[in-house]
């Protein structure tokens, strides 16, 4: 049984005739005639009951009519569906994620859902190594990484940059600056995570670090804090923004003029499948909405601590 022999089948019924139904399907009746003619033996059932005057359904046709109907129906929804899926407005984007600065993320997710409502998006949060691999075997899409890492087998896709923040005691004479260039800071000890802790990062800022390194980093607040309270033996910090930026009152944080933080998509070699260009395109419509909105509501001074 062809999809072909159902339509015309479909259009038999409908125009009341195989001449009528042939004009309309831009065919001749006797194409109509043999189709309509080979469904019946397949069947093994007599579809139409035929006189010089009209063409009508037998018993057996009425109630497969409603049959064919639905499976035409049905074909008509898959290209439907098919045709969005190529467009990125519908399916499924498996995508590994990470804190978004100043909330990046959940901002490009958000726009994600009013640019293509149909398109369910699982959001998987893995160590940056483990992302990787599961975009490699396939498990992920896509996934969100930072700083560049190393990816061999991959194609990361920079969506955006974001600057990376100093922390050092409220009270040190650099604490004033609207930003600070690293080299200013070069003679201050660095205090750095261990760099199995997040590699591509440690590889980005390690650099900066122009004297033995300070204290041991731990967590974020604990950090900030212990330089705010320790200003007889000052050390500084650098860490990128995954929210509001903290204020501490014995700790001021200050934007660096270098380097910037990248964010990059890491897909498979090739042209990226539709949902991942749906993000793409998105993500690059929501960098360059916030840069705006940066650039217009930012004041001289900076971020204070």
């Amino acid at each position: 049984m062809e999809l072909r022999q159902l339509r015309y089948f479909v259009a038999v019924t409908e125009e009341g005739g195989f001449g009528r139904a042939a004009e309309r399907l831009h065919t001749v009746q006797s194409a109509v005639s043999r189709q309509i003619g080979l469904l019946e033996r397949e069947l093994g059932l007599v579809l139409f009951t035929r006189t010089t005057r009209r063409v009508g359904l037998t018993g057996a046709g009425e109630r497969l009519l409603p049959e064919a109907r639905a499976v035409l129906a049905a074909v008509a929804r898959t290209r439907e569906v098919a045709a969005e899926v190529a467009a990125g407005a519908t399916g499924v984007l498996r995508l590994g994620t990470v804190h978004g600065p100043g909330d990046r993320v959940y901002r490009l997710l958000e726009e994600l859902a009013v640019s293509a409502p149909g398109l369910r998006v699982r959001p998987v949060r893995l160590p940056v190594t483990e992302r990787l691999a599961a975009v490699r075997s396939g498990e992920l899409d896509a996934a969100l990484v930072r700083a560049r890492p190393d990816a061999p087998g991959l194609e990361l896709l920079p969506l955006w940059r974001d600057r990376l923040y100093a922390a050092l005691p409220g009270g040190h004479p650099l604490a004033g600056a609207a930003e600070l260039d690293p080299e200013q800071l070069a003679h201050l000890p660095l205090r750095l995570a261990a760099r199995e802790r997040n590699p591509p990062f440690h590889d980005l800022v390690a650099p900066l670090a122009g004297a033995p390194a300070g204290p041991p980093f731990t967590d974020l607040l604990a950090t900030l804090t212990s330089i705010g309270e320790s200003p007889l033996t000052p050390s500084w910090t650098v860490f990128y923004e995954v929210g509001p930026l903290p204020r501490l009152p014995r700790t001021a944080i200050r934007p660096l003029t270098r380097p910037v933080l990248t964010t990059y998509l890491a897909v498979l070699p090739g042209p990226p499948g539709p949902a991942v260009r749906r993000l793409l395109a998105t993500a690059t419509a929501t960098a360059t909405a916030t840069a705006t909105a940066t650039a217009t509501s930012s004041e001289p001074g900076g971020p204070h601590g």
